[in-house]
């Protein structure tokens, strides 16, 4: 199983944000071997950048470089009065969310700034104007059903054969129907479109190849 090293793992968990210990271990595993496409690797919904660490350590290794896409405004579940929401995060001049700088800040700490770039937008409309192939997309973004299936539709037609797509916060319990249940939708779409088959599944995590060009 590949890993980070040490410096990169530490950085990753002194980073703000959400990810487990094991789901980045995971993701970093499959960013990893995505890397020997050569082609670029995308994340959608960055926050402060704690999995960008691991994604853009695994871009580094593999001579390529991850895309990040975030409106950098919070998710609905960050946004005044929710349980995720982080004063901390907030632009005092606008009274709104504003991630951009910590998320800087944190590619910074962990040397690896040459490593990404960011673009600061809405997912789908980042999408349309994207051109390229990519080795890898990473899903996650908003957890309602419009934004998680407008992630999909958006960038998983742009991942080229061979490609991986992988899913976070895929919960299959109804209980978790505002966290995880979009995602686990989303999840089950790729899987019944016929053009991906299931890698690895490590907690809420999935990861999938896209192994047929029909989409």
């Amino acid at each position: 199983m590949a890993s980070p090293q040490p410096q990169i793992l530490a950085a990753f968990e002194a980073a703000k944000g959400f990810m487990p210990v094991r789901e980045g271990l995971a993701l970093y595993e499959a960013a990893a071997a995505a890397g020997a496409l050569g082609l670029p690797l995308l994340e959608v919904g960055t926050y402060c950048g704690r999995s960008t660490i691991l994604l853009a350590e695994a871009a580094r290794e593999s001579g390529t470089v991850v895309v990040t896409v975030d409106h950098h405004r919070g998710s609905e579940e960050q946004q005044p009065g929710w349980e995720y929401h982080d004063t901390t995060v907030v632009d005092p001049e606008v009274g709104r969310m504003d991630t951009l700088p910590t998320f800087r800040r944190t590619l910074h700490a962990a040397g690896l700034e040459d490593h990404v770039i960011a673009v600061v937008g809405h997912s789908p409309q980042v999408a349309r104007v994207w051109g390229g192939p990519l080795g890898f997309v990473f899903i996650d973004g908003g957890h309602t059903d419009e934004h998680a299936n407008a992630d999909y539709e958006g960038w998983a037609p742009k991942l080229a054969e061979g490609g991986t797509l992988a899913i976070h916060d895929v919960f299959p319990d109804p209980v978790d129907e505002f966290t995880g249940q979009a995602p686990y939708r989303v999840y089950r779409r790729a899987l019944e479109s016929g053009a991906f088959t299931e890698v690895s599944a490590t907690d809420s995590l999935r990861v999938l190849r896209r192994t047929s060009a029909a989409l």
